[in-house]
């Protein structure tokens, strides 16, 4: 809850000091960088599948392996980017694209140490975000807001708050670090990894639609994309509240953990995702009111979240109860055959959908419409998603019996609806004064988070659990302290 907040912020600080051309450079950079983390994913993968199961010497093992494939993928990085900045007609900001460089080697070490973490103390991520967004924000404030340095300040400001809780994690994961490396590990995961780079490509390739996005529908078109997607990408922020099922699942592979976590996630995601559809303009106005004009784009990009979540919890439940690595051995011969492997081809057939029909369209409709080519490719994007979910929910019904508590969802979605309906009361009442402050839209938002929480505590019996659950936990914190 923390990250909505300053994360809101953070982005709340770059658009405002931003045009929208300037705004879709920033986003521009991220497209780019992406290209040079392919691999930041791989080895994590299975050093958190063997932390998870206690194999000696697996954390560190990981974090070595990965800062070396960090500083590889930093010095290819500074090799092409002159030639990419050119290629894609933004050579004047070369050297934003160069600060970003630091932002490699530190999102390597992040993913590697994160995953070591999420195998035993899921926990102390949550400790490790605070620790980077309060840092990420005050830096922001003073760097963007104050010198008025909106992309150099941002860039400058998260590596910085990454740089210090990629420390916290290493102090935190000292003993591990004692341990002895175990080559024989890095032999068995660059086995694995055939597949893990086999998917973490077909997901860039993807990607490669917001480079498409950014050359032919112009910075414009991939600032307003980019602004719709920032807001939306909040709803995704409740998977975070199954962030343990995946290691749990690895350990004991008991699927009442899964009915669990759809409650805990849906109780959120649900409210959010209705809180977009009934006031998609207020919201990207706390941006700017230049991004009101993108709120089609919004509504698209809330739906595609939903699908990301309910999507990601299925991922969790498709590699948690996959065993191919049981024995710290990986069989060629069984990854290929598993329905790992066929997940990690869904980015291959979801590209082979959305490149084309973007590029088409890009090219042959929308050019020199900003808005529209930003709905477009949003469009595009979401309904290849939901085709590659639909895929994934039956693999995963073929390896589980998953109890999917349509009851409680039916109650988030009821008490959603009603909350929906006072949030676009609120909203046309705001509307009606002259000037709108971000202050406003945030008390209204709260207000009507309130007003879901307390109808909901009413009508649903594990919401209370969870209150007086979390309500104990605080109060044994406070005692310890």
């Amino acid at each position: 809850m923390l990250s909505v907040a300053t994360g809101l912020a953070f982005q709340y600080m770059i658009a405002r000091h931003t045009s929208t051309a300037d705004y879709g450079v920033w986003f521009n950079i991220n497209d780019v960088l992406g290209y040079f983390l392919i691999l930041a994913g791989v080895i994590p993968f299975w050093a958190m599948r063997f932390a998870a199961r206690s194999e000696k010497g697996a954390v560190k093992t990981g974090i070595v392996a990965n800062l070396t494939i960090s500083l590889m993928a930093t010095g290819v990085y500074l090799i092409f980017v002159p030639l990419i900045t050119q290629a894609i007609n933004v050579r004047q900001h070369i050297g934003l694209y160069l600060l970003a460089t630091f932002y490699i080697v530190e999102y390597y070490l992040q993913n590697v140490t994160e995953a070591c973490l999420r195998a035993k103390k899921p926990q102390t991520l949550g400790y490790g975000a605070v620790i980077t967004e309060v840092i990420k924000v005050s830096l922001g404030y003073i760097l963007i807001m104050g010198l008025q340095k909106p992309l150099e300040g941002a860039i400058i400001s998260l590596t910085i708050a990454m740089a210090i809780q990629i420390v916290y994690y290493l102090k935190i994961l000292a003993e591990e670090l004692k341990q002895k490396i175990e080559w024989a590990y890095i032999k068995e995961w660059l086995k694995g990894s055939v597949a893990n780079v086999y998917n973490v490509l077909g997901n860039q390739i993807a990607a490669f639609i917001f480079i498409l996005l950014f050359t032919y529908g112009g910075e414009e078109a991939r600032g307003y994309y980019g602004a719709a997607f920032m807001i939306s990408n909040i709803i995704t922020y409740s998977t975070t509240l199954a962030f343990a099922l995946y290691p749990k699942l690895l350990i004991e592979g008991k699927s009442e953990d899964v009915t669990i976590s759809f409650k805990t996630v849906f109780m959120f995601a649900v409210p959010m995702f209705v809180g977009v559809l009934a006031a998609p303009s207020l919201y990207l106005s706390i941006l700017g009111s230049k991004y009101t004009d993108a709120w089609s784009v919004l509504v698209i990009l809330a739906v595609d979240a939903l699908v990301i979540t309910a999507s990601t919890l299925y991922g969790s439940v498709l590699y948690g109860f996959e065993r191919i690595d049981e024995e710290a051995k990986i069989s060629f011969r069984d990854l290929f055959k598993s329905r790992m492997f066929i997940s990690f081809s869904l980015p291959y057939v979801h590209s082979a959908i959305t490149i084309p029909l973007t590029y088409f369209v890009l090219t042959l409709y929308t050019r020199n419409d900003a808005v529209m080519s930003a709905f477009s490719v949003a469009a595009i994007n979401s309904v290849a998603r939901f085709a590659m979910f639909l895929i994934l929910y039956l693999m995963v019904r073929g390896m589980v019996k998953v109890v999917i508590p349509w009851k409680n969802i039916a109650k988030y979605v009821f008490a959603s609806a009603v909350m929906g309906c006072l949030l676009y009361w609120l909203r046309t009442s705001l509307l009606r004064s002259e000037t709108i402050r971000v202050h406003q839209i945030l008390g209204v938002t709260a207000l009507a988070g309130v007003f879901y929480l307390a109808l909901l505590m009413v009508i649903d019996e594990h919401a209370r659990m969870l209150a007086r659950s979390a309500w104990l936990e605080i109060k044994a914190r406070f005692r310890a302290v």
